[in-house]
């Protein structure tokens, strides 16, 4: 695991695109590469072998200008949880590294994205501490497609909460169609983390009273 520049998370007035984060995770399940750039334009270069996941990674990259790279080979041959799994924890991993010591964002984002007739409302706080609070709506479809259990999207957060210290707020109060249940939250959270990690110009420091995140 590593940063792509000398100073990681930092943005100095007038400086941009150098909050970049660079994970490199193997195991004898995958191999998981992940490049983010917090400040990008919402490029997105993403290739897992999961169809609807790739979906869901290009939504997040997308709508939160998030330039984002993966590239993940995992044992699909079994299923596709231990690729889904070990990308989600890079991501967050990624993600908390360009973060930095978070001097001068917003840290608090929230967000409500509707998807025809679903609707996800998303909020984040860059807490440094890790907890999730997920719901949906019950009795959902098992599958999207031939490999993405839809019991996923819930552990998917679960992994990227953990590794990059979130606290993180998902609720879906209605919504039929799974495909649009589970993209309606990637959109939500896209912006949500997006409107958290933006630099806010009137914070010089980091945004808590213990001086810490």
């Amino acid at each position: 695991m590593s940063l792509t520049e000398d100073r990681p998370g930092r943005l100095a007035e007038g400086e941009r695109g150098q909050r970049r984060g660079r994970v490199e995770r193997s195991t004898k399940e995958t191999s998981v590469l992940v490049e983010v750039n917090l400040d990008g334009t919402g490029i997105v270069d993403v290739s897992t072998g999961v169809g609807f996941y790739d979906h869901m990674l290009n939504q997040l990259g997308k709508h939160g200008l998030f330039d984002l790279t993966v590239k993940t080979e995992g044992d699909l041959h079994i299923d596709s949880h231990h690729t889904i799994e070990d990308t989600a924890i890079a991501l967050g991993v990624a993600f908390r590294e360009a973060l930095g010591d978070k001097s001068g964002i917003r840290r608090f984002g929230s967000a409500s994205c509707p998807l025809d007739e679903s609707l996800a409302q998303v909020t984040v706080d860059l807490s440094g501490r890790p907890y999730l609070v997920h719901s949906e709506p019950e009795n959902m479809a098992p599958m999207i497609g031939p490999d993405y259990d839809t019991t996923l999207t819930r552990h998917i957060l679960e992994s990227f909460v953990a590794h990059a210290a979130i606290c993180l707020h998902v609720h879906v109060p209605y919504g039929r169609n799974a495909h649009h249940i589970v993209e309606a939250q990637f959109k939500a959270l896209a912006r949500a983390l997006r409107e958290a990690s933006e630099p806010d110009p009137r914070s010089t420091g980091v945004p808590s009273t213990k001086g810490v995140l």
